[in-house]
């Protein structure tokens, strides 16, 4: 299966199966979407037909270019058949019980009141809560007990509002840096934070132990403002961006993401990332919103075509300020060509339920944070570990063949099946399909592609 697209300059051709990613001029790409249904012969004949008035192009041209298609294909680099349905398991079976990563709510209450938050004001449909350290403890040495020979495990201090219980994430942290040798683990730690908090304090903790720190921001003054606000209904953009200003200036080369939500409200969310740019940040996230249907904030079908509108503006103002020496991230934009997750973890889909758990604050077990407070995705607790197997397995079976509509797509080894949260909220299974958010990925990678393509493309040039 190939999938084939022209965008900027470049006319790609992607082959799903064997992630080769070919870069082509015009008579190959047409070759290529004619070779599966027609002879050589007949292939030849077309393509010297269209190429026949206004072109130097000759039969010759095209038979070579025919002929080296060809060799790719018998190169398995082109039309590669699917042979992975089988390994589809075979990741999840073999790290059954072994967990990698929590995401700690240590923070069920927030100082903020966005209205398109899914943890509804963060309280995930229940009472405000906090988590306290022994809860907190028992959490992390529950992880270290279930990790296997897994050296590397992930925590997320996560609300909420994490920095409304800033003294016990100080706590859990020094615990687990106090334990990490003996037991043979390194830990990597995320806090992600609307930035209200940040004090210098917090600054030097976060650039001193956070591998990495997630900053809410929604862009320009007027989106940030129009739903980021507190309990009064006063915006948070003027109080908190020169907060995370410092924290970004102050943290060097440690990672960081802005990251923020479109909505109905902000389709052209470009112009959004281009004032995080001249805020002065470079590592940059913008998120589509993801709620109930007939909410405000849901994106419409004419929001749809502005978005992918948009995707492919940013595609070409991130290669403009390549050219200008002033690159920037995009997180959904990010991908190797050259290498990338191996092909079970492409296969396997996404690890919550099985090797990734959100933890509430009183050490109840959920699939993911985006589960959390839906009871009957309840997994057990951290103190007598999963009880709802039935459960845990239904998440372990969410691959990418687990869903009739991924099997013939071509984005299939990439998005390894979705998100399935944004599935299950969407269409009440989590083997369901979110289309909006199907198509919006598959713009996401085919302008990830094309950055890729061109850089790499720009790198072998200046060599």
């Amino acid at each position: 299966m190939v999938h084939q697209y022209k965008l900027g300059e470049y006319n790609i051709v992607i082959d799903v199966c064997s992630g080769s990613i070919h870069a082509v001029d015009d008579i190959a790409y047409d070759i290529i979407e004619l070779f599966e249904e027609e002879d050589r012969n007949t292939v030849i004949e077309k393509i010297t037909q269209k190429y026949s008035v206004g072109s130097d192009v000759t039969a010759e041209d095209i038979s070579e270019c025919y002929d080296q298609v060809a060799e790719l294909a018998a190169k398995g680099r082109l039309f590669t058949q699917d042979i992975f349905e089988p390994m589809a398991g075979e990741l999840k079976e073999k790290t059954a019980g072994v967990i990698k990563a929590l995401c700690l709510h240590v923070a069920h209450t927030c100082n903020l009141t966005c209205s398109y938050c899914f943890a509804s004001q963060g309280k995930y449909h229940g009472d405000r809560a906090v988590m306290s350290f022994d809860t907190g403890k028992r959490a992390l040495d529950f992880l270290i007990e279930n990790s296997g020979t897994r050296r590397n495990l992930e925590v997320d201090f996560f609300g909420g509002e994490p920095l409304m219980n800033f003294d016990v994430v100080k706590q859990l942290t020094q615990y687990a840096r106090s334990i990490e040798k003996e037991k043979g683990k390194n830990f990597r730690f995320t806090l992600t934070t609307n930035g209200m908090l940040i004090d210098d304090d917090v600054i030097d903790f976060c650039n001193r132990e956070m591998s990495n720190v997630v900053l809410s921001l929604d862009g320009r003054k007027e989106i940030h403002d129009r739903y980021r606000v507190d309990y009064a209904g006063n915006g948070s953009w003027e109080r908190i961006v020169p907060k995370f200003q410092k924290l970004v200036k102050a943290r060097g080369n440690k990672g960081y993401y802005m990251r923020g939500t479109f909505t109905h409200a902000n389709p052209d969310f470009l112009a959004d990332i281009e004032k995080m740019l001249e805020l002065g940040f470079t590592e940059l996230s913008m998120e589509p919103v993801v709620c109930a249907p007939g909410d405000p904030e849901e994106l419409t079908k004419d929001d749809l075509k502005i978005v992918m509108e948009q995707y492919e503006k940013l595609a070409e103002l991130m290669l403009e300020r390549d050219a200008e020496g002033k690159p920037f991230t995009f997180y959904h934009y990010m991908i190797d060509l050259k290498g990338g997750p191996c092909i079970y973890k492409r296969i396997s889909g996404c690890g919550s339920g099985t090797e990734y758990m959100a933890v509430t604050p009183w050490g109840d077990l959920y699939p993911c944070h985006q589960f959390v407070g839906e009871e009957d995705f309840k997994l057990g607790d951290i103190w007598n570990g999963v009880s709802n197997v039935r459960v845990q397995k239904e998440f372990a079976g969410c691959n990418v063949y687990a869903r009739e509509e991924c099997r013939d797509c071509w984005a299939r080894l990439y998005c390894s099946g979705g998100c399935a949260a944004n599935a299950y909220h969407s269409t009440g299974s989590v083997r369901g399909v979110y289309k909006n958010g199907c198509e919006l990925f598959k713009k996401r990678m085919e302008c990830a592609i094309m950055v890729a393509a061109s850089r790499l493309l720009a790198e072998k040039k200046g060599r």
